[in-house]
């Protein structure tokens, strides 16, 4: 059996919990974050007070293609807070879970956190900027349910993640107030509510950018629409998945390149040595730089 946050606390409310304290070795509380992108926000919000595990971790990897390994269901089994994404993006995590079953285990699936729904959402909801504050609150509230002592810190640990924020939500806030209904266009739906908050307008096929995202071939015609794109100037920016670069998508950021229309890396996985907020921030203004080229 597994308890499951989904209730939306607000900031205000992340009063002590009944129950045990919930630490882990060391007297720490053991999390689990599915992506490292999760596990950095409950690393911020935590402190010293918690020990995170982040299962998908590798710039270099796939996550649509990973598969868990013993280690993944051994930290998931010690873990008193799982984070997941939801929608498919971490199916794994079920099996992990289910091969571990604990009555205590608070598991936060981010997508029912947010009420997204359904097989065509997309799921890189770490790059929804309005909603980082509910994903922050939800992970704060696990802890602070799973670990009572340290629920002030907790709280306060929130309150320091959301005004981090700052920097990202201004950032975001020029490009919509400078470039709003500019056109683009992503190899695949990586930074998807990014730019629906920056107010821009993806022009990318999706017939091509599904095709991209489940790894298989787009069809001609959808290859000859993304390609039409670019031959004609169709957009400003050209923003691709740098984490997994096919044949296909090279090509057209290199076509871009020589169109002179903006390139822009993006990535699922939060790279090494910089948090989540940096990370974004980085991503943002790149946009910002090559939409004012």
């Amino acid at each position: 059996m597994r308890l499951r946050i989904v209730l939306l606390l607000s900031s205000s409310s992340l009063l002590p919990a009944c129950g045990g304290a919930g630490a882990s070795g060391g007297g720490r509380l053991h999390v689990v974050a599915a992506e490292n992108v999760y596990g950095n926000i409950a690393s911020q919000i935590g402190g010293g007070h918690v020990a995170v595990t982040s299962i998908l971790s590798d710039p270099n990897a796939d996550p649509h293609l990973f598969e868990p390994g013993t280690a993944n269901g051994l930290a998931v089994a010690g873990a008193r807070v799982v984070i997941q994404n939801g929608l498919g993006y971490d199916a794994f995590m079920t099996k992990l879970e289910t091969a571990a079953p604990s009555k205590s285990r608070l598991v936060v699936t981010i997508a029912d956190v947010l009420g997204v729904h359904g097989a065509d959402a997309n799921p890189h909801l770490w790059y929804d900027v309005p909603q980082l504050d509910r994903i922050a609150t939800a992970i704060a509230a696990a802890l602070a349910q799973a670990d009572p002592g340290h629920a002030v810190a907790y709280r306060t640990g929130l309150h320091r993640f959301e005004r981090s924020l700052g920097p990202l939500r201004r950032e975001v806030a020029a490009i919509r107030s400078r470039h709003a209904g500019a056109p683009v266009a992503y190899t695949e739906p990586v930074p998807g509510y990014l730019l629906a908050t920056a107010g821009l307008r993806n022009l990318a096929p999706a017939a091509f950018t599904r095709a991209i995202e489940d790894g298989s071939e787009p069809p001609p015609a959808a290859v000859s629409a993304m390609d039409a794109l670019l031959r004609k100037h169709r957009i400003r920016v050209l923003l691709y998945n740098d984490q997994t670069v096919s044949p296909i998508t090279k090509s057209l950021a290199d076509e871009a390149r020589r169109a002179g229309i903006g390139v822009v890396p993006v990535s699922e996985t939060l790279p090494p040595l910089l948090t989540f907020q940096q990370w974004q921030l980085g991503q943002a203004r790149l946009l910002a730089t090559a939409l004012a080229r």
